[in-house]
């Protein structure tokens, strides 16, 4: 192989494709460091870890509707920046939100990073 060729001169397309959701998945995981020091800091903030899933869950509360879904939206907003998006029920004043990457299998910087966000856009309501 010359120094030229690429990894498009030897694989099929459909295997470059595999390999780079591979790679970026790969780049979504939290090491046994991170992921313990992200959860204890996430459950200090509320959020519970749902281990038959590798997910995070938080409920949120609000005076109203209407604050509850300005909430939903700034959320909605930045999920849709991050192509990562929560899955989430509300019930008038009532926000529970689960995070979990489902291409990775579990929980992975990208949920800590929007329950960060959540967080924040929670705080500032």
């Amino acid at each position: 192989m010359t120094p030229a060729c690429s990894l498009r001169d030897r694989f099929h397309p459909r295997q470059l494709r595999f390999a780079a959701l591979l790679r970026s998945s790969q780049s979504h995981w939290l090491t046994t460091e991170e992921r313990n020091q992200v959860l204890l800091d996430l459950k200090a903030s509320g959020w519970s870890e749902l281990g038959e899933r590798d997910a995070i869950y938080k409920e949120f509360n609000f005076k109203n509707f209407n604050q509850a879904f300005g909430f939903m939206t700034r959320v909605a907003l930045q999920a849709e920046k991050m192509n990562h998006h929560p899955e989430w029920f509300n019930v008038y004043s009532k926000v529970q939100i689960t995070l979990i990457s489902h291409d990775c299998g579990g929980l992975t910087k990208r949920d800590v990073k929007l329950a960060q966000f959540i967080d924040k856009a929670a705080a500032s309501v």
